[in-house]
């Protein structure tokens, strides 16, 4: 595509993603986002051409206007849509597919000091609400969705939705994903529900024993109470005999 063609696409996808978009002008002067991809592809063109700090240093004049720091090195795809964009950080190593959308705050980190592909990868169609963490060389599946504040340290599955710190998948292919053992949670209070839930079942074991010697005790009270009412119905039986009156037979005829 030519530089006019790729630039019509990218205000169509802005129209396309953001209701607030009302003209061309405002989308051209008043998108801090839409700057940022276009500087970046300038300042990739510089990096993969070995002109280094000429992209580093465009970079930073990109950053200082728009609020959004992308590497010179990072990866972009086709129609990447930043919206508001401050404080939007893209690592060196980072892959975007196209049609990513990407809100304020939200960091492609990488992890530790490693060399190489330390950034994450998004695929097609990836949505990262604000404030989010995309953290490491890890891939994010196709038109997957990262929820805001989440913090993402694995690779996400296609057609998945991931919250929380750590994220874990709530959603998956449009369905509700029900997370049934404590260890996939991951979050800083997993280890305190994995206890509670090991008492619970350790409490219900002690029940089910009560339980059964409740039972055992019950079944041995109607016992003597069975054995109790037989000595009684025959010891009132033994008194009413007693206590009836006997006439006594003539000595004959």
């Amino acid at each position: 595509m030519g530089v006019f063609d790729t630039i019509r696409e990218d205000i169509r996808s802005v129209f396309d993603r953001d209701p607030a978009a009302t003209s061309t002008f405002s989308v051209l002067l008043c998108y801090p986002g839409l700057h940022a991809v276009w500087f970046h592809r300038l300042n990739h063109w510089l990096w993969k051409h070995n002109r280094r700090f000429l992209a580093r240093f465009g970079s930073q004049m990109a950053r200082l206007l728009t609020g959004i720091e992308i590497h010179p090195g990072a990866q972009v795809g086709r129609r990447l849509f930043i919206d508001h964009g401050m404080g939007v950080v893209i690592g060196e190593t980072s892959i975007l597919g196209n049609d990513v959308t990407l809100y304020q705050n939200v960091t492609l980190g990488g992890t530790g000091k490693e060399k190489g592909k330390r950034h994450p990868t998004l695929r097609d169609g990836v949505f990262v609400g604000n404030s989010a963490n995309v953290l490491g060389n890890i891939v994010v599946g196709e038109h997957s969705r990262v929820g805001a504040g989440s913090v993402v340290l694995q690779d996400v599955p296609p057609d998945s939705t991931v919250v929380g710190n750590p994220a874990h998948i709530i959603y998956r292919a449009g369905k509700r994903v029900l997370i049934t053992d404590p260890h996939e949670v991951r979050d800083p209070l997993s280890n305190v529900i994995i206890a509670l839930a090991k008492e619970v079942k350790q409490l219900e074991a002690r029940l089910e024993r009560l339980d059964g010697q409740v039972v055992q005790a019950t079944r041995e009270l109607d016992e003597v109470r069975s054995l109790v009412a037989e000595d009684e119905e025959r010891e009132l039986y033994r008194e009413q005999v007693l206590s009836s009156e006997f006439v006594s037979m003539g000595g004959g005829i």
